[in-house]
């Protein structure tokens, strides 16, 4: 059977919810002779950022000469980009092969008595399966969801990440931030190295998890230092001043200031790598490997005239980080905003942040079971702004504010990376279609 057939089959796995724990996960794993154990990892979470800085870590290490793998989630547009090796998404053949390849082995599990895995679980089964048959030098994994409980937290790394911690997915993670931290310090490992962003209570508790477990802790800030030098909607150079270096006019495609702590954190990851004799990184690798980062769908220019940026902001954190990158971006242009979030999602402190900053707000449904009573969104905004258009559709409702900009104005899609992931994918056709006119 080909890949849409399997991807209906792995898709149907979303009945079984989010179930945490490592219990399924391990006995799976297991069954497939622990491929996981044999993978060389950088091990990467945090509430924000973390996909950005899996992106900058795979890059450096690319340029440095090695064969990198890196598992992302969610994607924007095909499962295929969640398994990446040295920037080339696997084959749509190659993982529906692997999907049906996990199919008995599932059900032999549930006939012996064993809960089904959950839909991520098998995604991750199937990268530790993918990047050990391909063999790769290193995987940078990134956590799907906490720390603790994800199910990435069966490796045992060389380095580890924590780039923030801040209130998300509270119904899982916990109802404060000291209580999420704790979960995200969950993928802390004896000995092993940590880079954390984190502040403030937060950082105690991370702090207090690596003493237990003897984990040497670099703190962003004070550790690892950086100073912005300039900035562009086509990217930033900055300075950083490292773990084993100093770092002159570093160049970075991404845009906004938080991705320059992002840096910071991946400069920090690799220079351990070299500094415990797992990887031979230069100087010159971490330089052409920021610079030839590419995250899409934050910050992302899809179209000039009129300009339209695309986000995947989906919690009160990151649409401060947006705002920001607005303000600092785009100063003297007002704001069309197309919004569309997740039910279970901080609303209305997204709203109170982002909302002011636009002179017209159209809100949409994320295509995703979880969009949940999507609608009620405008209601949250209109206090904030008061000309706000509510259209189902994601790309209907990006047509509707392209009609409304004017020539100095700039449409932000932002919300949800389910509603960034749709709309992208339209402006890649469109641009595609006009391509071949030509």
């Amino acid at each position: 059977m080909g890949y849409d057939a399997a991807l209906i089959y792995l898709q149907g796995l979303c009945r079984f919810g989010m179930n945490f724990g490592l219990g399924r996960i391990t006995e799976l794993l297991r069954r497939l002779g622990d491929p996981h154990r044999r993978l060389r990892v950088i091990h990467i979470g945090g509430t924000n950022g973390k996909g950005s800085t899996t992106a900058m870590v795979a890059a450096i290490l690319q340029a440095a000469g090695y064969r990198v793998g890196a598992f992302t989630s969610p994607h924007l547009s095909s499962y295929t980009e969640r398994y990446v090796i040295n920037g080339e998404p696997i084959g749509e053949g190659r993982l529906a092969d692997l999907i049906w390849a996990l199919r008995p082995v599932l059900e032999a599990m549930v006939r012996e008595g064993w809960e089904h895995p959950t839909e991520f679980e098998v995604c991750t089964a199937v990268a530790f399966l993918y990047f050990l048959e391909e063999g790769v030098d290193f995987l940078v994994l990134e956590v799907g969801l906490g720390g603790a409980i994800d199910s990435t937290n069966v490796v045992r790394p060389l380095v580890v990440v924590i780039t923030n911690v801040s209130l998300d997915h509270m119904e899982y993670l916990g109802h404060t931030v000291e209580e999420i931290a704790r979960v995200k310090a969950g993928i802390v490992k004896e000995h092993v190295p940590v880079v954390t962003g984190a502040q403030g209570a937060a950082l105690e508790v991370i702090a207090e998890v690596a003493r237990e477990k003897a984990a040497p802790l670099y703190l962003l800030g004070r550790d690892v230092t950086w100073r912005p030098v300039s900035f562009s909607l086509e990217g930033q150079v900055f300075d950083l001043a490292g773990l084993r270096g100093h770092y002159e006019g570093l160049r970075l495609p991404l845009v906004g200031r938080h991705q320059l702590a992002n840096a910071a954190a991946a400069v920090a990851a690799v220079e351990l790598l070299a500094m415990a004799g797992h990887a031979a990184v230069t100087d010159r690798a971490i330089r052409e490997g920021l610079a030839r980062t590419s995250w899409p769908g934050r910050f992302e220019v899809v179209s000039r005239e009129p300009l339209v940026i695309l986000d995947g902001a989906h919690n009160h954190e990151g649409v401060r980080y947006l705002r920001e990158a607005l303000a600092q971006y785009l100063p003297e242009r007002d704001v069309i905003l197309v919004i569309g979030m997740l039910g279970d999602k901080e609303r209305e402190k997204v709203a109170g942040e982002l909302a002011p900053t636009a002179r017209a707000v159209v809100v949409t449904r994320p295509n995703s079971p979880r969009a949940g009573a999507w609608a009620e969104l405008a209601e949250v905004v209109r206090p904030h702004c008061p000309a706000v258009e509510v259209i189902e559709n994601p790309w209907r409702a990006v047509c509707r504010a392209l009609e409304m900009a004017g020539p100095r104005d700039a449409v932000v899609v932002t919300g949800s990376l389910y509603t960034v992931g749709e709309v992208r994918q339209r402006f890649l056709e469109n641009r595609a279609a006009a391509t071949k006119d030509r």
